[in-house]
């Protein structure tokens, strides 16, 4: 599970764009979802990488990375996340849940501490 959660941690920090539409290609299912507070629910991958783009533009040298992964069963992962520049203090932290098919990412809902 780990694995998943550094993917998509990874989907986040890709600046240069076409990487990124090849890791979520690869990472998200067709018609995946994500919301959290500051974004209504958006679908599918091209809308998943404009959000991560415009989120990108937002936080500047900032970058998320792993907290922990707090727990997973059945198709469904919990975990915390920061968002900071290397070896600082985070200017914020949260926590997503993840839902998962067949390997991919299917559903993220995402909060923040």
């Amino acid at each position: 599970m780990s694995d998943l959660v550094q993917s998509y941690i990874d989907v986040w920090n890709e600046h240069d764009a076409d990487a990124r539409v090849a890791k979520i290609e690869e990472l998200f299912t067709e018609d995946c979802l994500y919301t959290d507070p500051d974004w209504e629910a958006i679908e599918g991958r091209d809308a998943t990488n404009t959000l991560i783009a415009q989120a990108q533009e937002k936080f500047g040298d900032l970058r998320f990375s792993v907290g922990k992964v707090i727990n997973a069963h059945h198709d469904l992962v919990l975990f915390s996340w920061r968002l900071g520049l290397a070896g600082d203090e985070p200017v914020a932290t949260g926590y997503d849940t993840v839902s998962y098919r067949n390997g991919r990412i299917h559903k993220v809902y995402g909060f923040f501490e």
